[in-house]
């Protein structure tokens, strides 16, 4: 693997670290505004999403780099009072998951690409199951037409007509 190529790898790493801190995050407010029933569903993926943050840490490292930190807190998109904002929000931070896998698939290389398939594959499920609707190609703005997609502009990717 090129220097160039091993770089994009770690920062496709650390960006998936980062958004999941931020599901981390998401999902403590999510908790706390579900009936107990969604609340459980909200807990499994909070714990899914710890153990994914972890092991990303370790793959960070394990390259070399430094582990971007948490924030101490994160701007929800938009305000959180009540139940189905909080099921909103968590379909928001699957789906945004699912575009940062979805470049870390293209990132990577070997077993780390099909962790990151995995990744993407689970985000994309607990976004149906939060919103309750599917798309085509999950965590691929590109084929959805959105330029920005959920993981940010992209620079490097043009959308297909």
């Amino acid at each position: 693997m090129s220097d160039e190529a091993k770089a994009a790898e770690l920062t496709a790493l650390q960006a998936a670290l980062a958004a999941e801190h931020a599901a981390v995050y998401g999902y403590g407010i999510v908790g706390g505004r579900l009936d107990e029933r969604r609340r459980t569903e909200a807990r499994a993926a909070y714990d899914a999403h710890r153990a994914r943050r972890d092991a990303l840490v370790r793959e960070v490292r394990d390259r070399g780099g430094e582990p971007v930190a948490a924030s101490a807190a994160y701007a929800l998109p938009f305000p959180v009072p009540d139940a189905a904002s909080a099921v909103r929000l968590a379909a928001q931070l699957e789906e945004r998951l699912a575009g940062v896998y979805s470049d870390l698939v293209r990132a990577a290389t070997g077993e780390r690409r099909g962790t990151a398939a995995g990744a993407l594959r689970e985000a994309a499920v607990r976004a149906v199951r939060w919103s309750g609707e599917s798309v085509a190609f999950p965590g691929l703005a590109e084929r959805a037409g959105d330029e920005a997609g959920a993981a940010g502009p992209r620079t490097s990717a043009s959308p297909t007509t």
